[in-house]
């Protein structure tokens, strides 16, 4: 039976996600394990309200975590370890966090990566700095740039590329990073996890929040925890030193670190 009721709305296919079909294609080659664990994040989230209404400062969640995680890696650099061509090891000592965000794009919204440099370096009001700088001024970043021009490449020449960066490690931390965070859970509400096809040595990913009943002091009490997948390629590295990272960072997270004096 024809019909001329509109079916479909057809649209050209963003160039940018070009990008991460290009990165999903090699993450499918590597073996990656995937660690789900959940932080009660309710001390930390209360420090944050606490640090807005002393100071006026708003410091968001994303920049508190960031500065846990570059501290938890400081203290266990091999989880983020890269291998060469010559079976190499590159251990950094700067973490840089590749991170995504959402930004609007003529008009549209999209996501866009920034690299944080040493975030084992810096706090959380130098992190918030600098995130807020990049979603203001986005369009002229390094990585913008780079990104507009690498997805007009013909697709065996992006791939052929990217196969060489993931072999050469600095040319990796240069465009890279050491480290990916993204986010599946800031758009809604409830405990969830993701799992990501990931390129990075360790790759973070942060899943819902909700509210479930946790023991304190020996009592029931209803608290706030965010579900974390911790993705690590298990080419580079063993369980063992990324349960040790995985402990560090919880603590970290759920002490509130750098949020109060």
């Amino acid at each position: 039976m024809k019909t001329n009721q509109k079916m479909a709305t057809v649209q050209p296919f963003p160039r940018e996600r070009l990008l991460m079909a290009d990165g999903g294609f090699l993450g499918l080659q590597k073996h990656t394990v995937h660690g789900l664990v959940e932080f009660d994040i309710t001390r930390a989230r209360e420090l944050i309200l606490e640090h807005r209404k002393k100071t006026g400062e708003a410091l968001s969640f994303s920049a508190f975590f960031l500065a846990c995680l570059g501290k938890a890696i400081d203290a266990n650099k091999q989880v983020h370890a890269y291998r060469n061509w010559r079976n190499q090891l590159y251990i950094f000592d700067e973490v840089d966090v590749n991170m995504l965000f959402e930004v609007e794009v003529d008009g549209e919204k999209t996501i866009r990566p920034h690299i944080l440099r040493g975030v084992n370096k810096m706090d959380v009001q130098a992190i918030q700095s600098e995130m807020d700088a990049f979603q203001k001024q986005h369009q002229g970043s390094e990585e913008s740039q780079f990104i507009n021009w690498f997805v007009r490449l013909p697709q065996f020449i992006r791939r052929l590329f990217l196969r060489f960066l993931f072999k050469s490690p600095q040319a990796l931390k240069k465009y890279y990073g050491t480290v990916l965070v993204t986010s599946v859970g800031m758009f809604g509400s409830g405990t969830g996890w993701g799992i990501p096809v990931p390129n990075h040595s360790l790759q973070i990913t942060l899943g819902g929040m909700g509210d479930k009943p946790g023991v304190v002091n020996r009592r029931i009490e209803v608290r706030k925890y965010l579900s974390v997948t911790i993705s690590f390629d298990h080419d580079v590295v063993d369980g063992a030193p990324v349960a040790r990272f995985m402990q560090r960072l919880k603590k970290l997270v759920e002490n509130g670190y750098g949020l109060s004096d």
